[in-house]
């Protein structure tokens, strides 16, 4: 009876030692703008490290930011990257991990107009700005020479929550246009010149463009290729209408020297025949300092592998993948997570 109990317990204990332990739950919030690719990378990682589980809600950069200076979640993401007061604020210090480079697209809906429609920066900032109201006003007209364009309202769509996609379309429109940088400014939430309808994040944007004639609205360049959506070519810094692409974000990179040793910085307008003018890094925002060596391992494993194997699903999801100068001094930074 004894030699059998024992064979039991033997047999339980060997039982046990196969289940894997409990998977490691990091949480992070932010950024819609990467949310596509985040929420792929999430899941292939979990899938190669079953130990981990990477919950994200793309609640918006604003978000993000708030809950990481809370103390609520693991990380943060954003597109904007964080200023020095808002760094300030935050219990441990965080750095800043670029992970892909996107494009802010202008999408439309104007039946009858088949095509790219092209814009300049001063066509898209007097658009925002309330000064251009008509489909067929005399400067969308000269960026779009026989193209026959209706006599309809134009009805913008901008951001109802506090958005780093935001950010970086005034950022943009900041650079181009001097009357938008004083009466508005670059922020992820602005006091908008025409109110026009607000959507609660990229898919909400997206979803009103898609739904209402007449309006224009700007979003991540993969919720509008998802939707079928047309995208605007943008005149850029080389006064040439570019089209978004991994291309020509990548080019827009390339061409920028404004990124600085701590990747915070912006790559909007920048120079280059080829480069796409509204284009951005995105970041993770991770604490400096992570108590939970386990969750510290879990999330420094993440972005091991974020810069190396996850770089490849940049393209397919229209994002640019990062430069290789850029990853290899990521990779010396995440040795200061300690």
């Amino acid at each position: 009876m004894k030699k059998k109990l024992l064979m039991s317990a033997i047999a339980l204990s060997a039982w046990f030692a196969g289940i894997s332990p409990a998977a490691d739950t990091i949480n992070g919030a932010g950024a819609t703008f990467p949310d596509p690719i985040y929420q792929k990378w999430f899941q292939e990682y979990k899938t190669a490290h079953p130990d981990v589980r990477i919950n994200y809600q793309a609640n918006g950069s604003g978000a993000g930011i708030s809950a990481l200076t809370q103390g609520t979640v693991d990380f943060g993401a954003s597109d904007m990257p964080m200023t020095d007061e808002q760094i300030g604020k935050v219990k441990i210090k965080p750095l800043h991990f670029p992970t892909v480079l996107g494009a802010v697209v202008l999408t439309y809906n104007l039946p009858g107009v088949t095509g790219s429609l092209k814009f300049s920066g001063a066509t898209v900032a007097g658009i925002y700005l309330g000064q251009i109201a008509k489909w067929n006003d005399a400067k969308i007209a000269a960026d779009n020479p026989g193209v026959k364009l209706p006599n309809t309202d134009i009805l913008v769509v901008h951001r109802s929550d506090a958005s780093g996609t935001t950010f970086v379309f005034t950022d943009y429109l900041s650079r181009v246009s001097p009357e938008w940088k004083s009466k508005v400014g670059a922020n992820t939430s602005v006091s908008w010149p025409v109110a026009g309808l607000g959507g609660a994040k990229n898919p909400g944007v997206a979803g009103d463009v898609k739904q209402t004639e007449g309006t224009i609205g700007y979003v991540e360049l993969v919720y509008a290729s998802e939707n079928k959506m047309p995208v605007a070519e943008i005149k850029n810094a080389a006064g040439k209408f570019v089209a978004p692409s991994p291309a020509s974000v990548t080019a827009a990179a390339q061409a920028s020297k404004d990124l600085a040793d701590d990747f915070r910085g912006s790559i909007t307008n920048a120079q280059g025949a080829g480069s796409y003018p509204i284009s951005s890094y995105t970041w993770l925002l991770i604490p400096s300092h992570i108590e939970d060596a386990t969750k510290r391992k879990a999330i420094t494993g993440f972005l091991e592998w974020m810069l190396t194997t996850g770089q490849k699903d940049a393209p397919p999801l229209s994002y640019a993948p990062l430069p290789a100068s850029v990853v290899a001094k990521e990779k010396k930074q995440i040795e200061a997570v300690k």
